[in-house]
């Protein structure tokens, strides 16, 4: 069962969410900048931020300002490629590196329907060849929510391609595999406060402008998995995108990776991004995974 704090918090994004989907696009990415502005100023005072040069984006390292740094982090935030700024990478990917205490490259990638596929991919892969001059891949690890949790695995699978080396591990929160809907969640849930079937399948048409939505590099699902590194998923129970993250999972154990995923009852799409018990939860498991040995 969900906490008390969990349950009220789920019934006010029920109400507030219809109001977020009726502003225009711009008006969405600054508020969805606006609120991860909070978990930046939550570990501002507790890790330093950098600017990193990157060809096509905005991208930028924070470093934990306590205890010895010598593992990483590739931040792909969510916001079905269309919302979240370099402001919206840093604000959760600081909390991340607070979390962990590793260097998190946030990555502000472009966005569509200004840059659809391959923006969002061809930066993630420009900032994974950055990290590599600076950490070995088995130091490094991949960890994004949403479209940024799908963009995880597009980018192992164009490593893959490229015969680059993979990172150690993927953890992706509720990540979006599955652009073409083929699996029909929309139908089957109808309890997630967060996601609706209009703004994914809006999200992926500006994403795709006509691409093939069972492309691996958009829609991991369809790829060839075997090779892939170690993966958590963390899904919420409520949420749309469940029934393909399952699908995932059986796909990436046919494959023989190693993967695995918690399912946590009642909550909605990347709970463990709000301030909730199950939350903390969440981010200790992620946290225990990454400093796990394979």
């Amino acid at each position: 069962m969900p906490s008390v704090i969990s349950s009220l918090l789920k019934a006010q994004i029920g109400l507030l969410n219809p109001l977020f989907n009726g502003l225009d696009l711009e008006k969405q990415r600054k508020l969805q900048d606006a609120l991860a502005s909070l978990g930046s100023r939550a570990a501002a005072n507790k890790t330093a931020a950098y600017k990193a040069e990157l060809p096509s984006c905005e991208a930028s390292w924070v470093f934990p300002l306590q205890g010895q740094v010598s593992r990483a982090i590739l931040y792909l935030h969510g916001g079905g490629y269309v919302s979240g700024t370099l402001e919206h990478a840093r604000g959760f990917g600081g909390l991340m590196a607070l979390e962990t205490g590793r260097a998190t490259l946030c990555l502000g990638y472009r966005l569509a329907p200004e840059h659809p596929y391959p923006a969002a991919l061809e930066d993630a892969l420009a900032a994974y060849r950055l990290m590599l001059t600076r950490y070995q891949p088995e130091e490094i690890a991949f960890v994004g929510e949403s479209a940024g949790g799908g963009l995880c695995f597009a980018l192992a699978l164009k490593l893959k391609e490229l015969r680059l080396p993979q990172p150690l591990k993927i953890a992706a929160l509720s990540p979006w595999v599955d652009l073409k809907q083929s699996l029909e969640a929309c139908r089957l849930m109808g309890h997630d406060p967060v996601l609706s079937c209009e703004g994914i399948s809006r999200s992926a048409a500006y994403y795709l402008s006509g691409h093939d939505a069972e492309d691996p590099f958009v829609s991991p699902l369809f790829g060839e998995l075997s090779g892939l590194p170690e993966t958590l998923m963390i899904t919420g129970g409520d949420e749309i995108l469940l029934p393909e993250n399952e699908e995932m999972l059986e796909r990436l154990t046919r494959a023989g990776v190693r993967a695995r995923q918690h399912v946590e009852p009642g909550m909605w799409h990347v709970y463990p991004l709000y301030p909730v018990p199950e939350a903390r939860t969440a981010q200790a498991m992620l946290r225990e995974f990454l400093e796990g040995t394979p």
